[in-house]
């Protein structure tokens, strides 16, 4: 991983692109587009310009680094299922007790010495080059602007480093950062971040709080800042325990942080705790702009890199990005980590297109009546699987969970409203669909027990439902059956939206023949035939303690809420690409789309 290009060259089928393109918008559309192909590749940019600043840059971007499985794999240097066995054995260790048990343990006991960082005194390789506060400027750096409605430029690939005020605990997060100026930054850690807590103790100290961005480097370095380390634990101990060799960390010159020393640039600063300003808006990895916030600010007093660097960055939005495959590599890797406190899980599956957080499939050894409910509590009450909206439980007989039809098809045999769970707790400060930030409803689904003994009493056709369905209400536009061979088929209409959705719901329950559940979204952007897009946006949108009812049918509201709702908060627009700079793309050969791609992916609204 010392020279991550030439890796992916030899190992990911790197596409080199060396036409002149721009930071803002073109060279973040390219990457878009790329990573939802079946095989998608890496990107290296080697002439990124900025044509609204008139800035030819000398430092390549480098995208798309987890590109597909096979390339993430190779990052982690084995399979994540194995990353997780020898993470279940250390679980399990035991102290020996006899002389034998003693030199049999020698192996595992030699092997954690190379968990623990190593700090050495000497300057890095990231920092060959030091650039002093009176020459700095950020502009320097090719910051991309991935959406049109972006607040402005944002480096979305950093590995942000902190501490906590006595010192005795580092950290290392990915969050988003918004450039201001020449020498500033909005930094974007949300409230229930190691982070914020460390800012919460400088605050209250009256101190500026040290900061370091990395970029670059080995891209383990980022997922390690994704994972979901229990509180307290230094990220980089998973590094040292995949790599099975120690991380060699060096001291940033102004703020005293130790960062990665083969990273390729690092920005060093302060944060002031009194000081916040505005950040974003900014198109979001749920595939929707988050909002403007006060968030603080890192004032840059270094910047130091190598002598020829690289610039790592990452788009997010709609899925499947990038995100699909670091997420699949945290999900293998952590399930050791689920298991002592729920030890009759058996497995589990976060689907892309549920966002990850939003929503959640997991197998159980079901033991008992109100196993799997007891099983909602436990995973909403711990660390980041707290802020899971949506979790269905299956019995230990269920198809693969990642069997996507076959598991559907069983869930929806075992769907019946008393096997429905409605909560209210803390969600993701990204969600958008809660009344209030950070605390909404939750949906839990017990599906471990025996298929449900009716069905649908008078199935009709998409052209009979609907016809009876416009008779009651005229604002329905399209309407289509899924699963019509199970006990629960899924019935989604697209509506032209003039009062709340649920309000009048009554109308509809003299169709409970016919129906058992009917899921609502929105005439506008969905397409009645994309599945896979459809669950995107529904389990976006909704609050179940809001937009469910549950008898005599099972009704969902999936549309956007507005003031007809009685939705006090501002609803954020889903991201769209620029249609100009997919056109331009288009027409030099950059990329390759047609309408049903662009469909297909909702990259265009309609």
């Amino acid at each position: 991983m010392q020279n991550v290009v030439e890796f992916l060259k030899k190992e990911g089928n790197l596409r080199v692109i060396s036409e002149k393109l721009d930071v803002e918008l073109e060279i973040p559309h390219i990457a878009y587009i790329e990573v939802k192909k079946e095989t998608s590749s890496p990107l290296l940019f080697t002439n990124p310009i900025n044509k609204r600043l008139g800035i030819e840059y000398n430092t390549p971007v480098l995208m798309n680094i987890f590109a597909n499985r096979d390339i993430t794999e190779k990052i982690l240097g084995r399979n994540p299922d194995e990353i997780a066995k020898d993470i279940d054995r250390l679980l399990k260790f035991k102290p020996p007790k006899t002389f034998l048990e003693k030199i049999k343990s020698i192996p595992e006991l030699l092997s954690l010495r190379k968990v623990f960082p190593k700090r050495v005194k000497r300057l890095g390789l990231c920092q060959e080059v030091i650039i002093k506060k009176r020459d700095i400027d950020l502009d320097k750096l090719p910051i991309l602007k991935t959406w049109e409605d972006d607040g402005g430029r944002f480096i979305t690939m950093g590995q942000v480093y902190t501490r906590s005020l006595d010192g005795s605990t580092q950290n290392l997060g990915m969050y988003r950062l918004q450039q201001y100026g020449k020498d500033r930054l909005g930094v974007h850690w949300q409230i229930h971040k190691d982070a914020s807590a460390f800012f919460d103790e400088y605050k209250r100290a009256g101190k500026m709080m040290p900061v370091s961005v990395a970029i670059g480097g080995d891209p383990l370095y980022i997922w390690c800042g994704q994972a979901p380390m229990p509180h307290g634990m230094f990220e980089l101990l998973l590094y040292g325990f995949i790599r099975r060799e120690n991380p060699i960390l060096v001291k940033s010159i102004t703020n005293g942080i130790y960062i990665p020393q083969d990273v390729d640039i690092v920005i060093e600063g302060f944060v002031d705790p009194d000081r916040l300003e505005i950040e974003g808006p900014f198109g979001d990895h749920t595939g929707y702009y988050t909002l403007k916030e006060p968030y603080p600010v890192m004032e840059v007093e270094t910047i130091t890199m190598k002598k020829n660097p690289i610039f790592q960055a990452t788009v997010v939005g709609k899925p499947p990005l990038e995100d699909k495959y670091m997420g699949w590599a945290t999900e293998r890797i952590f399930l050791p980590l689920l298991k002592p406190m729920a030890p009759d899980l058996i497995d589990y599956y976060m689907p892309e297109n549920g966002v990850f957080h939003n929503l959640i499939l997991a197998k159980m050894k079901t033991l008992y009546r109100g196993h799997a409910k007891q099983f909602m509590h436990a995973f909403w009450g711990v660390g980041q699987m707290s802020f899971v909206k949506h979790a269905v439980f299956v019995n230990s007989d269920a198809p693969e969970l990642t069997d996507h039809m076959a598991i559907t098809r069983y869930i929806l045999n075992r769907v019946s409203q008393d096997r429905i769970f409605i909560s209210e707790g803390i969600v993701d400060a990204l969600d958008h669909s809660s009344d209030e930030p950070l605390v909404g409803g939750k949906l839990g689904v017990d599906a471990t027990g025996d298929e449900v003994e009716e069905g649908v009493k008078k199935p009709l056709s998409d052209g009979e439902l609907f016809e009876k369905i416009q008779k009651i209400d005229s604002s329905i536009k399209e309407l289509k059956q899924y699963f019509r061979d199970t006990k629960n088929p899924i019935t989604v209409v697209k509506v032209e939206k003039r009062e709340a959705i649920l309000k009048n719901i009554e109308q509809f329950y003299p169709l409970k023949e016919h129906i058992k559940i009917l899921v609502f979204v929105d005439d506008k952007n969905n397409s009645i035939d994309n599945p896979y897009m459809l669950i995107w946006r529904v389990v976006n949108n909704i609050d179940a303690s809001r937009d469910i009812i549950l008898n005599p049918i099972i009704a969902v509201d999936g549309t956007n809420k507005g003031e007809i709702d009685g939705f006090g908060r501002e609803w954020p627009d889903d991201t769209h690409c620029t249609k100009e700079v997919l056109d331009s793309l288009q027409k030099r050969g950059l990329i390759d789309i047609d309408d049903d791609f662009i469909k297909k992916f909702g990259l265009l609204e309609f």
